[in-house]
């Protein structure tokens, strides 16, 4: 059994779908790319198995348990979290505070909260930045943050959503190696992601969709020669990492 296993889920919206009978699945440790053009569903994928939505048809377990028709927060504390595309954090109160918003998702005590707190900065990069006000932070310490939050709800499956976006080649390189540091503490991933510097030397699979359609699953390298794939999002002449 694989700790996710979206099976067959579709999401209309004014009787246009996004996202069509789609499937796959995510074993535990791996880190699986979800690519595909802009509008191709991938973002409204995570908002269905997330409880963002739900899908007109379609099961997806998570560790064997059925995840439709739970509510996000409920879902969270299951062990499945995630970051999302549009960085909003808690602009007016500390980069600290704002991971331990994420901690207290799991942990009561203070005591505990704040040593997991101090423990999830060092972590993603910001320990330095503890008591710096959220909306002062540069984009890629936005992030950073986003990320901390997302660990602090001590996710078993984490799901980033374009965590790399706008990012410069070395803030890449820095990310590339995080998400690595990450799953290599057991933490399994699926990513959302444009950057495909990052997606190709991430990613053990990669799952392509168009129009909210699966149309390929792969390694990055059989991805990369995918004639299908070449000609609606990586484009002629693209090389691998």
């Amino acid at each position: 059994m694989a700790l996710l296993e979206v099976r067959e889920i579709s999401k209309n919206f004014a009787g246009i779908a996004a996202v069509s009978d789609l499937s796959f699945d995510v074993e535990e440790r791996e880190i699986v790319g979800l690519i595909g053009p802009n509008g191709a569903g991938k973002t409204t994928a995570f908002n269905v198995i997330t409880g963002f939505y739900r899908p007109e048809n379609g099961n997806i377990t998570f560790q064997g348990r059925e995840l439709v028709g739970l509510k996000p927060h409920q879902i969270c504390k299951m062990g499945l979290g995630r970051t999302f595309q549009i960085v909003k954090p808690f602009p007016d109160i500390s980069t600290f505070r704002n991971v331990r918003v994420g901690v207290f998702n799991r942990v009561r005590d203070v005591k505990r909260a704040t040593e997991e707190t101090e423990r999830i900065l060092e972590e993603v990069g910001l320990a330095a930045k503890r008591d710096q006000l959220a909306g002062n932070l540069t984009i890629p310490d936005r992030k950073r943050l986003e990320l901390g939050r997302a660990l602090g709800t001590k996710p078993k499956l984490l799901l980033l959503d374009e965590v790399m976006a706008g990012l410069t080649p070395k803030e890449v390189e820095d990310f590339v190696g995080l998400i690595k540091k990450i799953n290599r503490t057991g933490v399994t991933i699926l990513m959302i992601e444009h950057v495909m510097r990052g997606v190709m030397a991430l990613s053990d699979r990669i799952v392509v969709i168009h129009h909210g359609v699966k149309i390929a699953t792969g390694s990055p390298g059989e991805i990369s020669k995918d004639e299908r794939v070449i000609k609606v999002y990586l484009g002629e002449g693209y090389l691998i990492a």
